[in-house]
């Protein structure tokens, strides 16, 4: 017997369809909490997109992190293919967070000036997320932590991950387990201080990458760190276009210069001597 249109669309009888006492779906996301978090505070259409696409890129930033700590405590203790996937995992997040850039440029300069004084202070400059991302890559700047003064127990664990080593000196502290010299005041230096280029940790790369074959997972390590370095790097350009295209060179909320800041942390890149060594190759 043919079925009719009405059966094709009935669920199947097995279907759960009762959750008075089990865990339905959004009760796992825990959407209530999410869905109910974006509270315009203008009257403007706009203003939901801007909402949504940083409380969106705050969720991507926070499996960044989770993947980015995992990475480098696995390098730490020598095990670094583990480190492979969780990398690969971050460069495909910075993808995303790439691309949502490209939303957010939909939002004109005349739509945004209906809604960005209803910002204050308030300023991307102030992501503590982002600032660990930046930390956790070896970008470490202290000055930054004033804006979290406000916020003690936010204050000490930015401090605690300042002082931490970095996934590139998780990275280069690989490089000298496997018998490769690197320089002492590289080795124990002071993690809460931005590294510094250093030849003795170019000259080991460059022992990688001219011995694949020997040095395969060091070389790999070496390659999921650009990926991440590249994707970080197009994610604060895309950062500064943006803004550039949406405020021109008007200051930024949070008291910052704006655009040419933005321009400036461009000009920082990570992981110096894998970008280096190419041209010694």
């Amino acid at each position: 017997m043919d079925k009719g249109p009405r059966d094709e669309h009935r669920l199947e009888e097995i279907m759960v369809t009762d959750f008075e006492k089990d865990m339905s779906y959004g009760d796992y996301l825990h959407l209530n909490q999410i869905l109910s978090s974006q509270h315009r505070l203008s009257g403007h259409h706009d203003e939901m997109l801007f909402i949504i696409i940083h409380q969106t890129s705050e969720l991507w930033m926070k499996l960044i992190i989770h993947e980015l700590t995992a990475a480098t405590d696995h390098i730490v203790a020598g095990h670094l293919e583990p480190s492979f996937k969780m990398l690969s995992r971050v460069a495909r997040v910075q993808q995303q967070l790439v691309q949502s850039w490209n939303v957010l440029s939909t939002l004109t300069p005349s739509d945004y000036m209906e809604f960005r004084e209803k910002l204050g202070n308030s300023s991307g400059f102030q992501s503590f997320q982002n600032r660990l991302i930046e930390f956790a890559m070896g970008q470490k700047n202290s000055q930054i932590l004033a804006v979290f003064r406000h916020r003690p127990e936010l204050y000490e664990s930015m401090m605690a991950a300042l002082n931490k080593p970095s996934i590139y000196d998780a990275a280069i502290g690989a490089l000298a387990a496997r018998g490769l010299p690197i320089d002492q005041s590289v080795l124990n230096r002071d993690w809460s201080v931005i590294y510094q280029e250093n030849a003795s940790v170019e000259s080991a790369w460059l022992t990688v990458y001219r011995d694949v074959h020997n040095y395969w997972d060091l070389y790999e390590l070496a390659e999921k760190l650009v990926d991440i370095g590249s994707q970080q790097q197009f994610w604060r350009f895309n950062h500064m276009s943006t803004v550039e295209r949406i405020i021109g060179n008007k200051k930024g909320t949070g008291g910052s210069s704006g655009v040419s800041y933005l321009k400036k942390v461009v000009e920082q890149p990570f992981f110096p001597e894998l970008w280096t060594l190419r041209t010694k190759l």
